[in-house]
């Protein structure tokens, strides 16, 4: 067995054991939300599965599990102060109320995060068959950007649970910060902190492999399962206060505000 397949196959195995103790916490206390937690430690735990069942040079290996892991951590606690402190997301109630809250599904639906933590540890088996152990400015490259993403993140996730938490902003829009140039600055450095792996992956021979998080993460975000729920249940909460930031602010990428073309008047106080 292939070093690769090996990695892949404890990932699985030890993602799909997670999620399903995750499927039976969520039947009891019922919170889907569980699941975003638990895809964070899977894909931050496949980052040191990989390092440690590696056979490339150790720096890149090394950089990769202390990355890897740091940001799944800060990721999955984050997810986990909104799970254990406030009602089930509403984009996982839709979904609940979608399937008649059919356990079969449900548990289904658990079972697929597994094999999306599986997916995004392609980019960590690149990282560690990287036999190049000199590639010093790449590793520089790869942690600055790891930084300015992550705390892009932090900082857009902060500010996002600082509103929220104050009772009367509930139902309203929040335009300040990071989240005056994005809808989803959040989103934004998520995606852009898959690129430090590509550049730790520089000189692998599984380099390609790299390309995956950044590429399949867009498509997440932008196309399936990040952007179009987020936004979907936004509009269901926060109707034409949501349309008007649809309106002046940009989806993903950070950028300047446009006019929405209303009066004094009419904007909303």
């Amino acid at each position: 067995m292939s070093t690769t397949t090996l990695t892949l196959a404890v990932v699985l195995s030890l993602s799909s054991a997670m999620m399903m103790l995750g499927w039976w916490w969520q039947k009891r206390h019922d919170n889907i939300g569980i699941v975003d937690v638990l895809w964070a430690i899977g894909v931050g735990g496949a980052a040191v599965i990989a390092a440690v069942l590696g056979d490339g040079a150790i720096a890149p290996r090394v950089l990769l599990a202390v990355l890897g892991a740091a940001w799944g951590l800060r990721l999955a606690l984050h997810l986990w102060r909104r799970v254990r402190s406030e009602p089930e997301d509403g984009r996982y109630r839709h979904l609940r109320a979608y399937w008649n809250g059919h356990q079969g599904k449900i548990f289904g639906f658990f079972l697929f995060q597994s094999g999306l933590v599986v997916l995004f540890a392609l980019p960590f088996v690149a990282v560690a068959a990287n036999l190049r152990g000199d590639a010093i400015a790449w590793w520089i490259a790869a942690t600055l950007l790891w930084l300015a993403s992550v705390t892009g993140e932090a900082i857009a996730d902060r500010q996002l649970a600082r509103f929220r938490a104050r009772a009367e902003n509930r139902g309203k829009t929040f335009r300040e910060g990071l989240w005056r140039y994005s809808r989803h600055p959040n989103y934004f450095f998520e995606w852009l902190h898959w690129f430090a792996y590509v550049l730790l992956a520089i000189g692998s021979p599984l380099w390609w492999l790299s390309l995956a998080g950044p590429v399949v993460m867009f498509v997440f975000l932008r196309w399936i399962s990040g952007i179009p729920f987020t936004e979907q249940q936004a509009l269901r909460t926060r109707g034409d206060d949501y349309r008007r930031y649809q309106r002046t602010t940009p989806m993903l990428f950070p950028w300047f505000p446009s006019d929405d073309g209303m009066t004094t008047e009419e904007r909303p106080t």
